[in-house]
């Protein structure tokens, strides 16, 4: 029996595992969706629950397809960053998963910005204030659900949640623990002044260890319903888009990732974490590498464009209803179906234009409100579906340009996600930002990161190079159209003053 390591992808939408050999060979792949909750307008929730079964029936089904034929060693997470779920002491929770798309603490993160806390908060943790991340969270509950803030006695991470429930440890890593905006990014220690402006303590917060290492065994109750062996390790993991870089081998300056799945991130590599030299419009985090890695200390510099892939999701569930859309079969035969029919539209949406429901390079997420501009009775379901993708590629653009003028190349991106995978999207993007891009072929890319470092971590693999080295893969190049790009240089410009003047109309 061969020896086995399991990455694990805890995205927004949906929790992917996939199990490889040592050579980084797949064996078996299993994906559970669940849903978002919007119970009141800009508040964006998740069951913890749902995830926590999600996860066990992906376990249960990568155990079930692999049966004896490969002994799992390891498994790491690469977990949604910057969502929230309070908890007891025990690690009950005590209200639904506040997830980084909620918008509830708007009104607090003006208020903060108003007093000039923007300036610090991003020095101590490299990130600017945005509306779904804890810190901002902590402190609206604090404020408007006392309740349910005293009756926490922690805070976690999606990540720190699904690892306690795992093992039994309260336990995340520094790129999970810096997307909470409490964290000190040049120490990696929890910061007392970020804590005490959410109103809590920092003990309070997960212990952080770095990426790669031991975290411990599966808890027994979870072998038996998994099917796990018992001495499986879970190995401490990373955010979901540093993971991403870390199979991609986009881990050193000069290279630039576009995360394309429900959130669009774009990410490069830096080796300071002195966030005064940065693009004012980039954050700063932790790249996810082992502590055996040779590389020196590294950093990610990002800027978030929130949920744009969800507006396409808000789209489909809308217009290509499924009778079970928390079905991957039946999401599947919705975007075949979406593919066939923007075959049949052209570049610049036929006169329609899409703000994105929920996203942008000024917002990446928050109580938002999109807008199809241009709707006509002769615009297809299928022209709304690329206006909404052009829209994507637009705000792109627009948050591309103060990184070149800080004098950071990008000269190609590395595109992945599920953007990546549809026929039509990535030529969209290469076209309207006028960059190259490499698809690299085979996908699952967090999950190829987690399970990097499930190998370095569980001694599986020497190094990190070594363990990179199994999962090479070969990338398809999309150029740009020199047509297109001319076509779009004037939809982008007309998308710019469009969205000007939305933006006016709504602080009216």
């Amino acid at each position: 029996m061969n020896d086995a390591i399991l990455g694990l992808d805890i995205g927004t939408t949906s929790t992917k595992g996939v199990l490889f050999d040592l050579s980084g060979a797949e064996l078996a792949a299993a994906e559970r969706v669940y849903r978002l909750h919007t119970p009141q307008s800009g508040w964006v929730e998740q069951d913890p629950e749902a995830l926590w079964q999600a996860l066990l029936d992906v376990l249960c089904a990568i155990t079930g397809r692999v049966g004896g034929r490969a002994h799992i060693r390891a498994l790491a997470l690469a977990a949604q960053s910057g969502s929230l779920l309070p908890v007891r002491e025990d690690g009950r929770p005590v209200s639904p998963i506040i997830t980084w798309l909620d918008g509830r603490t708007e009104a607090l993160v003006a208020r903060w910005k108003a007093q000039g806390l923007e300036a610090k908060v991003r020095a101590i943790s490299g990130w600017h204030l945005y509306p779904g991340l804890c810190l901002p969270t902590i402190a609206w509950l604090r404020q408007h659900q006392a309740e349910t803030f005293a009756a926490a006695q922690r805070f976690l991470s999606v990540n720190d949640f699904l690892v306690h429930r795992l093992t039994d440890r309260f336990c995340t890593n520094p790129s999970n623990a810096g997307g909470m905006q409490l964290l000190e990014v040049a120490s990696g220690a929890w910061s007392e002044e970020l804590c005490s402006l959410a109103g809590i303590e920092p003990g309070q917060l997960s212990e952080v260890l770095p990426a790669g290492a031991v975290i411990g065994r599966i808890r027994p109750e979870v072998s038996r319903r998994t099917g796990l062996p018992a001495e499986t390790v879970v190995i401490n993991g990373g955010h979901d888009q540093g993971c991403t870089a870390l199979g991609l081998g986009v881990v050193s300056p000069g290279k630039v990732l576009l995360g394309s799945g429900t959130a669009w991130v774009v990410t490069g590599v830096t080796g300071t974490p002195d966030v005064s030299v940065l693009p004012p419009s980039l954050d700063l985090n932790f790249l996810p590498l082992p502590e055996q890695a040779s590389e020196a200390a590294r950093w990610t510099v990002s800027q978030s464009l929130g949920g744009l892939g969800a507006s396409l999701d808000w789209l489909l569930r809308r217009c290509w209803s499924t009778t079970d859309p928390e079905s991957s079969t039946a999401r599947a035969r919705a975007f075949a179906q979406l593919d066939a029919s923007l075959a049949q539209t052209t570049p610049g949406g036929n006169g329609l234009f899409c703000l994105p429901v929920t996203g942008g390079h000024r917002a990446p997420a928050g109580d938002q409100r999109g807008a199809l501009w241009g709707l006509r009775l002769d615009h297809s379901r299928a022209d709304m579906a690329r206006a909404v993708m052009e829209g994507a590629a637009y705000e792109l653009r627009w948050a591309l340009e103060p990184i070149r003028q800080a004098g950071m190349p990008v000269d190609r991106m590395w595109m992945v996600g599920g953007a990546a995978s549809s026929p039509l999207w990535p030529t969209i993007v290469s076209d309207v930002t006028g960059v190259p891009l490499a698809l690299p072929l085979g996908k699952h890319w967090p999950a190829v990161g987690a399970a990097i470092l499930a190998g370095v971590g569980s001694g599986a693999f020497d190094s990190l190079a070594a363990g990179q080295a199994r999962f090479q893969r070969p990338a398809r190049r999309v150029e740009p159209d020199p047509e297109r790009v001319m076509i779009y240089d004037g939809c982008f410009a007309a998308y710019r003053q469009l969205a000007a003047r939305i933006g006016a109309q709504g602080r009216e």
